[in-house]
């Protein structure tokens, strides 16, 4: 049974912080993506199979009349998801472009009364104001945080004891990426997640982007008092990285196998930590 709605509280925001209307390229890293981030990332099949995985979960802990913070809404199909379900989610990312995007499919779909979009970076999640019923944020968004001890204070504040916090991320030793570059002679990518201090990735028009791969304990630890870890789950043990479409596109049935496997063995200790991304569900502390 879902936990009791909290009070609703109008959202405010810290210094009169608003939302851009418009976007301004080149002004956040990922505004040069925004355009076409849904054909590269979003509708390919590895994306589609993936966020299935996820969304399992999303429909799990947050429900109809709950009220939801999303860190990095990136172009707002998960918004979109759980709006569709009756749940209103403030969908937060530090890219005008990506907002752009999320806001035309909002206005599409006549989901404005559902999901209000902020221009709002996760460093500066704690400008918020209100209470929310859970938090999520999907596909990697927080592995470009330096500092997840400071958000989980100001998500600890945000959030109502018992609130669920759903998190993906990049996991840190991906099988499948180690072994596609060892097996195209490229140990320096193979093992790029394993390295401490991060590496710096480069996104199109090579804007650089520190990206972080912690351990689920360091995250664990990150969150902690705030919140309690209560289930980890890989997301992409069979299924491979979203770089690798084109094997998809050439093997269907084994993509089908792969997606079949992957809801057995997302929970298997040891497996699950093999992922592409890993999905942690935790919950709020307190009384």
């Amino acid at each position: 049974m879902p936990a009791p709605v909290s009070t609703r509280l109008p959202l405010k925001l810290r210094h009169d912080r608003m939302p851009l209307a418009k976007p301004h390229i080149g002004s956040a890293p990922f505004d040069l993506i925004a355009e076409n981030y849904d054909r590269i990332f979003t509708d390919p099949q590895i994306g589609r199979a993936q966020r299935a995985a996820v969304r399992r979960v999303l429909e799990k802990e947050f429900h109809r009349e709950h009220r939801v913070l999303e860190i990095g809404c990136g172009t707002g199909e998960d918004a979109c998801f759980l709006a569709e379900r009756g749940v209103e989610v403030v969908a937060c990312d530090s890219s005008s472009g990506m907002l752009a995007v999320t806001t035309q499919k909002v206005a599409i779909r006549g989901l404005q009364h559902l999901v209000k979009p902020h221009l709002l970076a996760a460093e500066e999640i704690g400008s918020l104001e209100g209470s929310f019923d859970g938090v999520f944020s999907n596909f990697g968004v927080l592995n470009c945080v330096p500092d997840l001890s400071a958000l989980a204070k100001s998500l600890g504040r945000l959030l109502r004891p018992g609130a669920a916090m759903v998190l993906c991320l990049m996991g840190p030793c991906c099988w499948w990426e180690i072994a596609w570059y060892l097996a195209h002679g490229n140990p320096r990518k193979a093992f790029r997640r394993l390295r401490r201090g991060g590496v710096t990735a480069r996104l199109a028009g090579g804007t650089p982007v520190r990206v972080y791969y912690p351990r689920v304990s360091s995250l664990a630890h990150a969150f902690a008092p705030h919140f309690r870890l209560r289930a980890i789950k890989g997301v992409g043990v069979l299924v491979p990285p979203s770089y690798l479409e084109f094997w998809a596109k050439r093997f269907p049935p084994l993509l089908r196998f792969a997606v079949h496997a992957d809801a057995i063995l997302e929970g298997c200790p040891g497996l699950r930590l093999l992922a592409d991304h890993v999905l942690l569900t935790f919950e709020r502390g307190g009384v």
